[in-house]
């Protein structure tokens, strides 16, 4: 079955469940909300989920810098790193810069004159702190000036069958969003899960009302790719973003990820991205590194 299907049969999916309020309600199965429920899912990935690969579901982006997280996660990065990334991501207007969370006080105040917002990671990058303190983080972030938080999913109560826990879990930092306006992102790391567990991962968030699913923190075992992107777009239909973050270095992959169906790219190579898409540099060489 093709993607177009895969896609249309969701959507009827949820679409019936919203009209009979059983979306509102939980299974008599699983005690989870009924688009959460590991059997329906089953039913979608038998209708060809695990079949996807890659498919080109846009054109290729125009300008990219709207689309561009200009990220910079990394724990060794010091004062000045910080306000590097801010210069550039002022210059170039990239949609947000996105950093730990010690930074974004820091980070605020240098973009507070320009269209750029600030961006904080919750959970990070492992996901395994409890729902309270990551309620809490949400909470500090957005006071210290964060307009989008991407926090990381508790992997491990997810590969549990623990579905109402991973819904709580996202609930907790998608709430204090929703109430200030802020945008939240749930990373589900991919590359830790099989299709099915990415399925039911995106259809929790999609449960809880966050804004976008994102595919990787950069700090796992594997970045974006197409297949996940496009997985993940199928499931959560047009009405969400899906971020694709980890390992996008040059514009070749950016254009890629966006044809699968990505909203947002998560990158540190911004810069760069840009630059290529402008012709202002080459594009790499395949299989050269930089």
């Amino acid at each position: 079955m093709d993607l177009e299907r895969l896609v249309s049969i969701i959507v009827e999916e949820v679409t019936a469940a919203r009209v009979s309020g059983r979306a509102s309600s939980a299974c008599g199965c699983h005690a989870v909300l009924f688009e959460c429920c590991p059997d329906r899912l089953r039913g979608v990935l038998e209708a060809g989920a695990t079949r996807l690969g890659l498919h080109a579901s846009g054109g290729p982006p125009g300008d990219v810098v709207a689309l561009i997280d200009h990220t910079l996660l990394k724990p060794e990065a010091t004062r000045a790193d910080i306000e590097r990334l801010c210069r550039e991501a002022a210059e170039y207007r990239f949609a947000t810069v996105c950093v730990n969370a010690t930074w974004v006080l820091h980070a605020a105040r240098l973009l507070g004159d320009t269209p750029v917002s600030v961006c904080s990671v919750v959970g990070f990058p492992l996901g395994a702190t409890t729902g309270d303190v990551k309620h809490y983080e949400t909470r500090r972030g957005i006071f210290d000036g964060a307009r989008e938080i991407d926090m990381v999913i508790n992997i491990g109560a997810l590969k549990s069958g623990d579905l109402r826990s991973v819904e709580r879990d996202i609930e907790a930092v998608v709430a204090p969003c929703r109430d200030v306006g802020a945008t939240s992102k749930v990373i589900i790391e991919a590359a830790l899960l099989s299709d099915q567990e990415k399925v039911t991962a995106c259809t929790l968030a999609k449960a809880a009302g966050a804004d976008f699913v994102k595919t990787s923190t950069g700090f796992g075992p594997g970045g974006a790719t197409a297949a996940d992107v496009a997985l993940m777009r199928a499931v959560v239909g047009a009405d969400m973003g899906v971020k694709a973050a980890g390992g996008v270095k040059d514009y070749a992959a950016l254009t890629q990820l966006v044809k699968a169906g990505a909203t947002r790219i998560g990158a540190s190579a911004g810069v760069r991205i840009v630059q290529e898409s402008r012709g202002t540099i080459p594009s790499p060489v395949a299989g050269s590194t930089y």
